[in-house]
């Protein structure tokens, strides 16, 4: 019997984790989820690499007990969910993941630039909080690289906006950005040329003078030579 027989899945890891089948949601224990996740983020990965990545305070033995029957527990669950290759295991190339979406859409943006929907990308990449309020080093790990790629593509998206004279959405684009990271200069100035733009002038100095602020009480420094340029023209 082919995986084809068991249907297609989804896998949402963003914002909250669930997983569907055609019969609807699949309710599996929190260990299945960690496994299943780990395959989803990774791709298909040795057994060994499983167990140091899932136990890695457990004695190898005993891990390699508890992905047995993790493996077991989620086969008899949900059929044609994971590829049991002997020593290698992944998901099926049936489950549809949402992370992998973003990513694309996110290796796309990085190679070809904005193009489409500007607004729709950016209510997408806004959305897309990996796993939050799990705290495995592994997870945290992914969540930071995530975020860093968001951050890169807020201000591709901010940018080529400004560029379009879409300045509503590089407005919306460099918030985003600093929503993540509110440290984040060239957002800072993005969002400046996006209200001087737009002609709101004292929006722009606001923006400057908290960040300003933020950066003097976390790094006792001053904001860049180019950013208070790009402020006192205002002035």
């Amino acid at each position: 019997m082919g995986n084809d027989d068991y249907g297609r899945f989804q896998l949402s890891l963003l914002q909250s984790w669930q997983l569907r089948g055609e019969a609807g949601t699949v309710h599996v224990a929190a260990r299945q989820q960690r496994l299943i996740s780990a395959l989803a983020i990774n791709g298909p990965r040795p057994r060994r690499y499983l167990v140091g990545l899932l136990w890695p305070e457990s004695f190898e033995t005993r891990a390699l007990e508890s992905l047995r029957v993790c493996v077991h527990l989620v086969s008899r669950q949900v059929p044609g969910l994971l590829v049991n290759g002997g020593a290698v295991l992944s998901l099926s190339e049936l489950v549809d993941v949402d992370l992998h979406r973003v990513r694309a859409h996110i290796r796309e943006l990085s190679e070809l630039g904005l193009n489409g929907n500007a607004a729709s990308c950016l209510n997408e990449l806004r959305d897309a909080d990996l796993l939050p309020g799990w705290y495995d080093d592994w997870v945290l790990f992914e969540q930071a690289r995530l975020r860093q790629d968001r951050l890169h593509a807020f201000q591709i998206i901010a940018r080529e906006s400004l560029a379009r004279s879409d300045y509503e959405t590089a407005l919306e684009a460099s918030e985003a950005a600093l929503g993540l990271e509110p440290l984040y200069e060239s957002a800072v100035g993005l969002l400046i040329q996006a209200e001087r733009q737009q002609g709101n002038n004292a929006s722009a100095i606001r923006a400057f003078e908290r960040y300003e602020a933020k950066l003097k009480d976390e790094m006792g420094i001053p904001p860049s030579t180019a950013l208070r340029r790009l402020i006192a023209d205002i002035h």
